[in-house]
Formats: structure tokens, C-alpha cells, sequence
């Protein structure tokens, strides 16, 4: 699933074009979606000039003068710039159209999202889909007090926590198994029992990882690709334990292990990381 990394360099390829420029068209190739796109949306956005191209933890946020439209890629969605008179692959799903450029949303099992929120519905974070989300990791409030204190009396595993989302958003599956590697620490720990130097080098762990892939442009697991359509390279370049069960670990020489967290498959060395 396209995780933090993947949405914020979406949204940074997206911002260099979008804004400013106005929408000649959004076209609704396949309207259902995980949630269906509204049947007006078209016409209500036809000719209105996109604000500004923002991002809440997973969710692409695209502005225009009276409202939101709130994007998501869903499992492995991508959203590209493509020539104006590419034809469309399957799975294409929606298109916005602007007078010198055109980018599509390809989500193959249709799990993403085009919704839109109205400025007369109230604040654009309260929205359901947004209200309960965590802190963004690179937010000054994000420090290693703050976590430590967010995980004190949870008796929740810590790697399932943090997929979660509600304390801070944006550490996905393979990120959460690389922090959580870096950190020394057991997936399968107790939140609660994570001590003050341990959830320090946890919340450095999690910026490092997250920054890497940034740099990096995301992974290169299943189809995700950037805006321009060149996939991310996290994956090959940096992950120490995902989806390298079997193999020795790159600090001790212990073979790693999978197990199944909350439907999620979990990757440690049970030799580096300690409950």
C-alpha cells in the first residue's frame, strides 16, 4: 500500500504542476471506487483553478475555490502525468485534464478514493476520513516525549500500533519493520513497556527510515511508481529485514523472521531486537 513516502512524493510531483492551473476537465472513467466519486463532481469542478496540492497523512489533498477533493491510492494506486494523448491503460480510473497536462489515477483493485469536501461542511480536518489521524511525523510536536508518553499504559504490540495510524501516521508495513529493526526493538513488545531511551531511539528510527524513502522516492514493492511514472527505490536500497525472512541479518547474522501481526506480515531479528 502506498504509505507516507509514496503520498508525499506524489503530492510534491503534483504540487510543481497543479497549482494555479485550471481544471478543463475531470473525467470519471470507473466511479466505484472504495467509496463512489460523487455523481456532480465533474461538473462542479469543470473551469475552477486548483489552490494548492497538500497531503494528511495518506490522503492527497487538492484544493480549489470552495473545496477539497480528497485522493487516495488505495492498495497500489499510482497517480501520473501522462502525454495528453496517451491512450487509457486498464485500470484507469480518473482523469484531470488541464490545457497543458493530464494525470491519471491507476488503481487496479479500485480500494482508492476521489471524494470531496465542501467548504460550507466545516473544517477540511475534521472530515471522518482525516479526524482521528495521528501526528505527522516531521511535525515539531513529534518529539520523543510526546511518543513516549502517547505509548505509556498501551498493552497493544507496538508494530500493529503504529501501523494504526492514530498516534502518528505514515509508518506503513515495511517502514514500521525497518524502524522497529533500527530501534532494537521486538515487534511483538508490549507499547507500554517501551522505556524512555528505547521509544528515543524508536522516534529516531522512524524519522531516519522515513526520510530515506523519501529520498529514495518511496519502494519499489508491488506497481507504485511516482508521478512521472518512475518507481520508488527504498526497497532495494535500504530495507534491512522486510520480506528478507530467511536471510542473515545484516548486524549479527541471524536469519530473519516473519510472523503475522494483525493480518500483516511482520519482519525481525530475533536476535537484535529485544522485547
Amino acid at each position: 500500500m502506498p504509505e507516507l513516502p509514496e503520498v508525499e512524493t506524489t503530492r510534491r510531483g503534483i504540487a510543481t504542476f497543479m497549482p494555479g492551473r485550471i481544471l478543463r476537465e475531470l473525467v470519471i472513467h470507473e466511479p466505484r471506487l472504495r467509496w463512489p466519486v460523487p455523481a456532480g463532481l465533474p461538473a462542479r469542478l469543470q473551469g475552477q483553478t486548483v489552490r494548492a496540492c497538500e497531503r494528511r497523512g495518506k490522503y492527497l489533498l487538492i484544493r480549489f475555490d470552495g473545496g477539497t477533493q480528497i485522493v487516495h491510492l488505495g492498495m497500489s494506486g499510482s497517480l501520473r502525468r501522462v502525454p495528453m494523448q496517451a491512450p487509457l491503460r486498464k485500470h484507469d480510473h480518473v482523469e484531470w485534464r488541464f490545457d497543458d497536462g493530464r494525470f491519471l489515477l491507476h488503481d487496479p483493485r479500485r480500494f482508492g478514493a476521489v471524494l470531496w469536501h465542501p467548504d460550507t461542511d466545516g473544517p477540511l480536518l475534521a472530515h471522518p476520513l482525516l479526524a482521528g489521524l495521528g501526528i505527522e511525523p516531521f511535525d515539531p510536536g513529534f518529539t520523543p516525549e510526546w511518543l513516549h508518553g502517547q505509548l505509556q499504559g498501551r498493552r497493544q504490540a507496538i508494530k500493529p500500533l503504529l501501523l494504526a495510524g492514530r498516534i502518528v501516521v505514515g509508518v506503513g508495513n515495511i517502514y514500521a519493520s525497518e524502524a522497529l529493526f533500527q530501534a532494537g526493538i521486538d515487534p511483538r513488545l508490549s507499547a507500554g513497556q517501551i522505556s524512555r531511551p528505547r521509544c528515543a531511539r524508536l522516534h529516531e528510527a522512524i524519522l531516519s527510515t522515513l526520510a530515506q524513502a523519501l529520498e529514495a522516492g518511496g519502494s519499489t514493492l508491488r506497481d507504485y511508481v511516482d508521478p512521472q511514472g518512475a518507481p520508488g527505490a527504498y526497497f532495494s536500497l535500504h530495507a534491512a529485514v522486510y520480506e528478507r525472512d530467511g536471510q542473515p541479518c545484516p548486524r549479527c547474522a541471524t536469519l530473519i523472521r516473519r510472523l503475522v501481526q494483525g493480518q500483516r506480515a511482520t519482519y525481525f531479528c530475533p536476535h537484535c531486537q529485544k522485547r
